[in-house]
């Protein structure tokens, strides 16, 4: 990507001496010419210009590029936007059209073109300190500094803690308003570049979260994003924060921000074209797979909807019931995979995509929980679904339906490796099923069947309470710490509850 880089001390521009030294020992090496790429600040400028009439004194073929991409200030300063991360495209760039072979003037009249369609800003949660100082500047727990630059400067404005979203729709808002002088201008339809740049203090996560939010945020502008990059490109020591910087591209840029390096602080980018379609073939599909009864009305849908509806509701209700449960044996978050299953299952219906089999529709719900519940629970359900649909295939008799939850249970002692009396889920749907096998195709006797296996779930639940754990996170802690009973034997006693409670209210004739 490039033949050398000059260090100075800490935040400061490397002496003169070093530059020209780093010029010569090009120019002795063959180099057809040399560009510098400087970010603005006075000291670099001064330093680097200085060694560049030195060096052309001398007879070296030498040009100097000036970053200043920084989008913060709103009025205009005669020292111009400082330099940040956006130089580490130009350094793309640049490398790539010299591994071409391409002259110096070429390189540089490219380079100023993609500098006028280029910029950056930052924001942190905390400061960074120069080795053996204090910290450039304070902030408050609960305080944001945005407009910083690299330096551990502070910024243009200090704001009160924000959600992610608000402070990526903060920081786009503020680079492309008109109104500020040093503004890019991004329209709807452009398609441009991407960095998501660290800092220095953020862990992968955050840093995550920070990229998910810019896609969204540029994506509902109808911005098209050629180029994720995500990574520690300008870092500012420890300095606990993000800058987003953003460039127009066109076809041939991006052949040369693709071109193969080994720099090992470039990261292989995100192809968003290619991000978008993987994102919508990993995205949850509320539309089932091969149905073999198309998604619409008639009587197994008008029930299913209002089964589905009424176990969404269950789960809402029950959140923070089951989180506290979960507390004891868990992290506490029982209740609220549960809840994004709820949503998950309400978006189902709004979609108006409910399955018309009892096979399709399991199915359905097994990629539902897969994809949006999350978390041990998730796979459960989504294990014990696919597996339970296989048995409806042929029928939606009751029968089927009991040997359909038999077929699940088996799945999840396949794969999880548990068994009733082991204090999860299990011990509630065992109980359920001892009941359910009872059900015939001719008896009608459906609910009142139901009936008694939610009595027998409910009390397996309750008796979890009393069991020492052998499976699940459950059982790396102390039974002395175990005095509730388990949040997903729970669970599933509620949501056979819920179904018997909505197949009640759809059948009016048995309540008589």
């Amino acid at each position: 990507m490039l033949s050398g880089a000059i260090a100075g001390d800490v935040f400061a521009s490397p002496p003169t001496g070093s530059i020209s030294a780093a010029i010569r020992t090009m120019d002795r090496a063959g180099a057809a010419g040399v560009l510098l790429i400087v970010k603005n600040y006075t000291g670099d400028r001064l330093n680097f210009g200085l060694a560049l009439e030195e060096a052309k004194a001398e007879g070296i073929s030498v040009e100097m590029v000036i970053v200043a991409d920084d989008c913060a200030f709103t009025t205009h300063k005669k020292t111009g936007r400082r330099g940040l991360c956006g130089t580490v495209l130009i350094h793309k760039m640049a490398g790539a059209m010299s591994e071409m072979g391409k002259p110096l003037d070429e390189i540089v009249e490219r380079l100023h073109a993609a500098l006028s369609k280029l910029g950056t800003m930052g924001i942190c949660l905390s400061p960074c300190s120069v080795p053996g100082s204090e910290p450039t500047f304070h902030l408050e727990a609960d305080e944001l500094e945005l407009g910083l630059g690299i330096h551990g400067e502070a910024g243009i404005e200090r704001i009160k803690m924000i959600s992610a979203d608000e402070v990526i729709e903060k920081i786009i808002d503020h680079m492309t308003n008109p109104s500020n002088e040093s503004h890019l201008s991004v329209q709807a339809g452009d398609h441009i570049v991407l960095i998501v740049n660290n800092l220095g203090g953020l862990s992968c996560l955050e840093l995550s979260i920070v990229a998910n939010s810019a896609v969204k945020y540029l994506e509902s502008k109808e911005v098209i994003i050629e180029r994720a990059y995500i990574g520690s490109f300008m870092t500012s020591l420890e300095m606990g924060g993000t800058s987003l910087t953003l460039m127009h591209v066109d076809s041939e840029q991006l052949k040369l921000l693709d071109s193969r390096t080994l720099a090992p602080g470039w990261t292989i980018a995100g192809k968003h074209s290619l991000a978008r379609k993987c994102k919508t073939l990993n995205a949850p599909s509320l539309e089932p797979e091969n149905t073999d009864t198309p998604p619409g009305s008639g009587p197994f849908v008008d029930k299913a909807r209002s089964v589905l509806d009424m176990i969404s509701t269950t789960l809402f209700q029950m959140e923070e019931e089951l989180n506290e449960l979960d507390r004891e044996a868990g992290d506490g978050d029982c209740g609220v995979t549960h809840a994004r299953a709820a949503q998950a299952i309400k978006n189902l219906l709004v979609s108006a995509a409910v399955p018309g089999n009892g096979h399709q529709l399991l199915l359905c719900l097994g990629r539902l929980t897969r994809d949006h519940m999350g978390g041990a629970s998730g796979a459960l359900y989504s294990i014990s679904l696919t597996a339970a649909a296989q048995i409806l295939k042929d029928n939606n008799n009751p029968s089927a339906w009991a040997a359909a939850l038999n077929s699940g249970i088996e799945a999840l002692k396949r794969y999880g490796g548990a068994e009733p009396g082991d204090r999860t889920m299990l011990d509630s749907l065992c109980a359920a099923e001892d009941e359910l096998c009872k059900l015939t195709d001719e008896d009608g006797n459906e609910l009142q069947v139901l009936a008694e296996a939610v009595q027998k779930a409910e009390a397996g639940a309750e008796a979890t309470k009393d069991m020492i754990a052998k499976a699940g996170r459950a059982s790396y802690i102390s039974s002395a710490q175990l005095t509730r009973p388990d949040p997903g034997a729970v669970a599933c006693a509620a949501i056979l509850k819920a179904i018997l409670t909505a197949l009640k209210q759809s059948t009016p004739e048995e309540q008589e």
